[in-house]
């Protein structure tokens, strides 16, 4: 029966709503360890010594109890949310041209929350999840912060698409068939960044890709935007098989380059994307359309020390 209950997700999560409501005594789960059913907490966010004082010292958060990307917020603060990622992110946005952010994979809208905190550009964040996108408006009206929400998922086609619901995590939904046990899956519309630019008549200048798998899909309906704009671009690299390849002969020919965010700046530029430490579980890579400038990664510097006082 328990091996059943493992290889089937449906059955599993059904499982564990049951044993929520039973008693200890009958093989209920312990109340203490159970999440709340809505979490609302403030956010600490940095604030870099010699930036422009724009924007809120904290940020008010509201989300299902159950969300993960809150709950490891509410538990550490920023200190202990990918500090090497949000230090280049925010250090890019200072030095970035001017033009729009694009938060692709947003989740709750953490990067898109972030630079419409510290910066005054136009904030986009594309979350195709409805209950994840609803997270995502509330964080943004309840701090007053200019960020759109577009419930979309990005992708290489215009239409509609399964999103499958990853039952590890409302951060792990995945265009991607099998990327994650999946609880079921939905249908949500689906374009290509070139598409939608065009439409909303916005220039990039700062991209943040996180889409569980499908990121070579998004970069493929994305490259009128490098071409063209010649955008900063954050983009998640997992190790399964083929995403390496893809990444690297799709943006060869538009001749970025390739930085591994692993460990404190400054960072090297590498030759080929993938083939890094398999201990170091640190994902994001930063694709620059022109070699980093040293102010970028000193003003890297700065934020993360401003980051690790948000604890």
């Amino acid at each position: 029966m328990r091996a059943f209950v493992r290889r089937h997700p449906a059955v599993r999560h059904a499982t564990r709503q049951i044993r929520i409501h039973l008693p200890q005594s009958l093989g209920g789960l312990d109340p203490a360890r159970l999440p709340p059913k809505t979490r609302r907490f403030e956010l600490q966010l940095p604030r870099r010594e010699g930036a422009p004082r724009v924007g809120p010292e904290t940020l008010i958060v509201e989300a299902p109890g159950d969300s993960w990307i809150p709950r490891c917020l509410h538990l550490s603060g920023l200190a202990g949310y990918d500090p090497e990622t949000l230090s280049c992110y925010l250090a890019v946005l200072e030095h970035a041209r001017p033009g729009s952010v694009l938060d692709v994979g947003a989740n709750m809208g953490l990067y898109a929350a972030l630079a419409a905190a510290r910066t005054r550009r136009r904030v986009y964040a594309f979350e195709p999840t409805p209950d994840t996108a609803a997270t995502a408006r509330r964080v943004a009206a309840a701090n007053g912060l200019g960020v759109e929400v577009v419930e979309l998922a990005a992708s290489n086609h215009s239409g509609t698409g399964h999103l499958h619901l990853s039952m590890t995590s409302d951060a792990s939904n995945s265009l991607v068939p099998g990327f994650r046990p999946a609880l079921g899956r939905i249908e949500v519309e689906v374009d290509t960044l070139a598409h939608w630019r065009e439409r909303a008549g916005t220039a990039p200048a700062v991209i943040k890709i996180d889409t569980e798998g499908s990121e070579p899909d998004v970069i493929s309906g994305g490259l009128e935007i490098l071409r063209r704009f010649r955008p900063f671009v954050f983009c998640a690299v997992l190790p399964e098989p083929g995403i390496w390849e893809r990444l690297m002969a799709l943006l060869e020919p538009v001749d970025y380059h390739w930085y591994h965010l692993a460990g404190g700046p400054p960072y090297t530029a590498r030759p080929t994307i993938g083939g890094v430490d398999p201990a170091n579980e640190q994902s994001m890579w930063l694709f620059a359309p022109a070699p980093v400038p040293d102010r970028v990664w000193e003003t890297a510097v700065e934020w993360n020390a401003a980051i690790s006082a948000c604890r």
